[in-house]
């Protein structure tokens, strides 16, 4: 499972995040849009060398290679808009790269750069209010062309439909509101991973 910061500030944030990867995280995805260069960097020194290799940078990409990071994350309007994009300059071959998708046409249309990407809503968001699906995309995901990068299911994921999510086509899961807006987030991610768990076995 992956799992996605909250966009601000949580007390403790540090800590749950060290335990999650105590639990057996895989990937966290550092998601803080309103964060200068320097908060991105202090953020992001308080965490564990020995999980530098399980980020993904959503900001302030040019500190990746400083931190040790090879993982970094485009936004949509990143990709298909700003310089930036991977398909505008030559991949190192050490960086692993992802990106966001709101439909199925366009999680088709990726280029080859991509490992994975996010998908979604899938359902109404737990973290976003008003923000819902606006299509069925369990049905989309029927027209999928796309089978080089994985599928990754974000949008009002939690542990009473990770099944359904899984069984449905998508390759993996993000969890974001599910995590941060809960009184016990290490608990819920615990939940979740042995949904995820007996679902492969």
């Amino acid at each position: 499972m992956i799992v996605i910061t909250n966009p601000s500030a949580i007390a403790n944030e540090i800590t749950i995040i060290h335990s999650l990867f105590e639990e057996g995280l895989s990937l966290l995805h550092i998601r803080k849009p309103d964060f200068s260069e320097l908060e991105m960097a202090q953020f992001i020194h308080q965490i564990k060398m020995e999980y530098r290799s399980n980020l993904v940078l959503h900001n302030h990409h040019e500190l990746a290679e400083y931190f040790g990071i090879n993982r970094i994350h485009f936004s949509e309007k990143e990709r298909k808009y700003d310089r930036v994009s991977p398909a505008r300059f030559t991949k190192p071959c050490r960086y692993n790269y992802s990106s966001s998708t709101h439909s199925i046409e366009d999680f088709n249309s990726l280029e080859n750069d991509f490992d994975y990407a996010f998908l979604g809503p899938v359902f109404t968001s737990i973290s976003k209010e008003n923000y819902h699906p606006k299509e069925n995309l369990f049905e989309a995901l029927k027209l999928r062309t796309n089978n080089k990068a994985k599928v990754i299911a974000l949008g009002g994921i939690d542990a009473k439909n990770i099944k359904q999510t899984l069984e449905n086509g998508f390759d993996d899961v993000a969890l974001l509101g599910s995590i941060w807006n809960n009184e016990s987030p290490i608990k819920q991610f615990k939940l979740c991973q042995k949904v995820v768990q007996l679902y492969l076995v």
